[in-house]
């Protein structure tokens, strides 16, 4: 199944994609892989879509001559060379004489093609590792081991033409405005990885900074493996907004947008369904992808079926690692808040000092609504970063301050000695010490949020973070069984060192416990009793 966004119906466009492919096959070879320094070949799809993106705005149109797609995005299954064909465009935007920009027509009323001024292509990836290793490492070794070496001053983390004016980088995830001004192509590599706030921001500057060489005709170029639905990613967003596009919610995009997945027809219980899927969702590159080692993957019983069929087959899936169904939890969201100052409320709190993140979640008894009372992470390369300890405890005192507060659940690890402040301030009955570090009691509080977030009893604010955060909870099975004999688990990161946080989604957790607990030990009926109308 495609999804290509716009469907012309066969409408043909000038294009300088015919030129731009002679110029990768005549001077470019294979980046990272098998192939490496061979000479590059593209395949007929990947030079469909080079003619796609390099449509022009014909003779007689206000814009005759410039790009028709400003924004491009690509999703396309695991191994089927998208990075490599990034490089490729980017290499060709790059040169000085590549044909990629419009300047005149030849007597048949053809395009002809000629190179940027003094082009500037930043290059991000969602790790400042991935960024250096993925598009920008294979553009690397496309110049490097190509016949166009010479031309360029390779380094490390920027190339530049010999003569100095244009130069394609490798930024970091967070590149100040200062870093895209000039953009002449923007590159956002496996941006299904793009969740964070700053991930978010770099993308948003990028895109902003595109408007600023109007004369260079600048785009932006995303490519993607499918998202995980749910997960607020730049590639989730892209493929709603091809989809709006795609439906006329939208008009007069630029967007061109390729999505190649597999059908919902076969079925990959079998064997046979799910070598047909993988066929379907390479498409093309399905000549030359090892379909018989993905199907062995595929049998092995290790496997992440639901990860499998999102990476090989492109299909929209929730993990199975990930703990809670994100797309539901974003459906609960209620813009009407029940809350009334004086209501009967929970608070969940997690958290560390330094170089981490902090939250408190609160949850009002009687409708099981949850919002976010603060949220502290740790800023992008800060160094000795130490969350504001006043600041929360501002937040803290407001709370209490504005709310009936049943209990306030906190997983004491580094903030011990405010425990013992807000206890002596607020009383040790409201004030609780709650160990996530328990490992029966903390699974059997999982479980009650998320048979919470199934049956949807909980409902909240929408807070992007608390959203975030609730995505990134990974689920970790135990050895230990339950009442019916079910695996008990815990939720972490992906690994330890993630940037993808959990602890405004483990304050949460808290909060949700706490507010069990105050409707099993009749907190409701006692507000009841005392004149409080309870929804």
């Amino acid at each position: 199944m495609i999804l290509m966004v716009p469907n012309d119906g066969g409408e043909a466009w000038p294009t300088l994609g015919p030129q731009v492919c002679q110029f990768i096959e005549q001077y470019l070879v294979f980046g990272p892989g098998d192939l490496r320094g061979q000479p590059a070949i593209i395949d007929n799809e990947k030079r469909a879509l080079i003619y796609r993106m390099y449509e022009i705005y014909p003779q007689g149109h206000p814009q005759a001559g410039r790009r028709r797609f400003k924004r491009v995005g690509l999703s396309l299954a695991k191994g089927l060379a998208k990075t490599e064909l990034a490089a490729w465009i980017a290499a060709c935007e790059l040169h000085p004489d590549a044909p990629v920009r419009c300047i005149g027509w030849d007597k048949q009323g053809n395009p002809i093609g000629a190179g940027v001024t003094d082009p500037y292509i930043p290059m991000v990836a969602y790790t400042e590792e991935q960024s250096d290793e993925l598009c920008y490492g294979t553009l690397k070794v496309v110049l490097e081991e190509g016949q166009l070496a010479d031309d360029f001053d390779i380094g490390i983390e920027r190339i530049t033409r010999r003569r100095g004016d244009g130069k394609a980088v490798s930024l970091s995830t967070s590149p100040s405005a200062r870093d895209g001004a000039r953009t002449t192509l923007f590159i956002a590599d496996e941006t299904h990885w793009w969740t964070l706030p700053r991930l978010k921001q770099a993308h948003q500057t990028m895109m902003a900074n595109l408007p600023k060489r109007k004369m260079a005709d600048a785009w932006a170029l995303e490519v993607t493996t499918a998202p995980e639905p749910g997960t607020g990613s730049v590639a989730e967003a892209t493929m709603e907004y091809a989809q709006a596009v795609n439906e006329g919610r939208i008009k007069n995009s630029r967007l061109f947008y390729f999505h190649r997945q597999a059908s919902d027809e076969h079925d990959l219980s079998t064997e046979e369904g799910a070598r047909a899927a993988v066929i379907e969702a390479s498409g093309e590159a399905a000549s030359w992808r090892d379909i018989d080692a993905i199907v062995e993957s595929w049998r092995d019983p290790t496997t992440d079926r639901a990860f499998w069929e999102r990476v090989y087959c492109n299909r929209l899936v929730k993990s199975s690692r990930k703990a809670f169904d994100s797309e539901k939890w974003k459906k609960l969201a209620n813009p009407e808040c029940p809350v009334q100052p004086g209501d009967l409320i929970t608070i969940g709190f997690d958290g560390a000092i330094f170089n981490d993140s902090t939250g408190a979640v609160a949850t009002h008894i009687a409708t099981g609504y949850q919002w976010v009372l603060g949220v502290w992470e740790q800023p992008l390369n800060a160094i000795d970063w130490r969350v504001p300890e006043n600041e929360v405890n501002e937040v803290i005192d407001n709370a209490f301050e504005s709310y009936d507060v049943w209990r306030m659940y906190i997983d004491p690890p580094y903030w011990q000695a405010w425990v013992a402040q807000w206890s002596a301030t607020y009383g040790k009955d409201k004030i609780i010490e709650w160990w996530t570090n328990r490992r029966n009691q903390m699974a059997a509080a999982l479980e009650a949020y998320d048979t919470a977030i199934k049956t949807s009893a909980i409902s909240h604010d929408g807070d992007e973070t608390l959203s975030r955060h609730v995505a990134n909870a990974h689920r970790h099975n135990l050895p230990n069984r339950n009442d019916r004999g079910e695996a008990l688990w815990l939720i972490r990161k992906e690994r330890s060192d993630s940037p993808f946080k959990i602890d405004l989604c483990m304050a949460s957790i808290l909060s949700w416990e706490a507010r069990t607990d105050a409707i099993t030990s009749g907190a409701l009926e006692e507000d009841d009793a005392a004149g409080i109308t309870i929804l």
